[in-house]
């Protein structure tokens, strides 16, 4: 498939996913006529509308499919799905979303691809700030919304495209990466990667054509995995180490803020001073600052561009203020995620404040398969508040519910509802508290609904 040769007619569905709607306002920007369906209207799907025209069709109907030339598809589209089977019938071209995304990114001369189990959004925010900064023009597809770009992508007219690429189902086999970056790696989607030592294998296979591979040497299982990799510039990066090609080092932490001085072995660079709170994004902008260092942006550039990256949307998002209460956001959802989330909320913690969590666990395969994980990171908050399990795209054959994580997890509550979250949040915080929502589904809306209580 040539992107440049695509039929006029594309209709998406499942278009209001972050990079479903990325692709879809891509394509339309290019000139193609685009429509789209999902189950839901969310404010993606209807910025697509109000902004770019595409008509985005709820729910999911055989009709939906018109006078389409041809349908790209999420892996959540069930093959029973009735715009799925219409489209068969009319025999028109089915294309997976991240076959259609690795079409796209052909047409640039450097494929920058982020892949690792937690801060792949970050990190490709990250790299665009430095490309930009550099006045590169990068085209980038995030997995997160960007403030600067007021979406969740940016075309531009440079020859970079930075994107990030998701192991979920394997997608990022589709993709071409020039410069693969492997941030870590640890067991997720475990209904799909069932050991370790399958998701080794799909990594060294996605960067297996790329010109170099960018790992971070401080995780244990990205340099078993490098091992793998044959014939490829492997880039090696790590926080206070001797044994890379680029280090971090002189790390100081000043209001739950990192900056670093950034070396290449034994040259300096530049110092880096970081906006978005957590030591874990000192390795994210080492492995982002590496990267942007072999495809020749200054060091000037690299340290500035880091420096104005303030974060994506969902990622330790700003919320608001309420009687001296903060409200922040954040889209952990792995145990991992939610304890280095947690620990970078404590340090922002004001002297007698506490710190609420609400949390929404994000699918029941993940709930179950790392149910004493997530005890273990939770209880690092004061006061846990749970929703109800968030299904996503599964049943729950697994057995498992909120309930189960409340009962080991002391004072720990379960409420079904936001709302009424967010009213047992303005009974209980008080001043200097904050608050954190967790999770891959809707637990900001508990946030948001205490925010605008009188």
């Amino acid at each position: 498939m040539n992107f440049e040769q695509l039929p006029k007619k594309i209709h998406f569905m499942g278009i209001g996913g972050i990079s479903m709607s990325s692709l879809a306002a891509i394509t339309k920007t290019k000139g193609h006529e685009v429509t789209g369906s999902d189950c839901t209207a969310t404010s993606l799907t209807e910025k697509l509308t109000h902004t770019y025209g595409i008509p985005v069709y709820v729910p999911q109907r055989a009709e939906n499919i018109g006078d389409a030339q041809m349908v790209v598809y999420t892996a959540a589209i069930s093959e029973e799905n009735p715009e799925f089977l219409c489209a068969k019938q009319k025999g028109l071209p089915l294309v997976p979303r991240s076959v259609y995304l690795g079409e796209l990114m052909r047409q640039y001369d450097v494929r920058i691809g982020v892949s690792g189990t937690h801060g792949k959004s970050s990190t490709t925010g990250m790299l665009s700030h430095v490309f930009m900064q550099a006045r590169l023009d990068p085209t980038v597809v995030c997995g997160a919304l960007i403030p600067s770009f007021e979406g969740a992508y940016r075309l531009g007219e440079g020859e970079h495209f930075i994107y990030e690429a998701c192991e979920y189902k394997d997608s990022f086999l589709d993709f071409y990466p020039s410069i693969a970056l492997w941030l870590n790696m640890e067991l997720d989607h475990v209904d799909y990667f069932k050991s370790m030592e399958q998701m080794e294998q799909s990594y060294i296979r996605s960067a297996k054509d790329a010109g170099a591979v960018v790992v971070n040497w401080d995780d244990e299982q990205i340099r078993h995995a490098a091992q793998g990799l044959k014939g490829v510039w492997t880039v090696k990066v790590g926080v206070e180490r001797s044994d890379v090609d680029y280090s971090a080092q002189n790390v100081k932490v000043t209001g739950g803020l990192a900056s670093f001085d950034l070396y290449n072995e034994s040259n300096f660079l530049c110092r880096v001073s970081l906006n978005v709170p957590g030591m874990h994004h000192i390795s994210n902008a080492l492995c982002a600052a590496a990267c942007a260092h072999i495809c020749g942006v200054s060091a000037e550039d690299i340290g500035a561009g880091l420096e104005s990256f303030g974060g994506i949307g969902r990622r330790f998002e700003y919320k608001g203020n309420k009687n001296g209460v903060r409200v922040y956001d954040d889209y952990a959802h792995h145990p991992t995620e939610i304890r280095v989330t947690l620990q970078a909320a404590r340090e922002m913690l004001d002297e007698g404040g506490r710190l609420f969590c609400v949390f929404q666990p994000h699918t029941y395969s993940r709930t179950a398969g790392f149910f004493e994980e997530f005890v273990s990171a939770l209880s690092l908050a004061d006061e846990l508040i749970l929703a109800p399990i968030y299904a996503a795209r599964e049943q729950n054959t697994y057995g498992v519910c909120s309930e189960d994580l409340a009962q080991k997890i002391d004072g720990a509550r379960v409420i079904d509802d936001f709302d009424a979250i967010g009213a047992l949040l303005a009974r209980e915080v008080r001043e200097k508290d904050l608050v954190l929502t967790m999770g891959a589904g809707n637990a900001f809306k508990s946030g948001e609904a205490f925010l605008k209580l009188p």
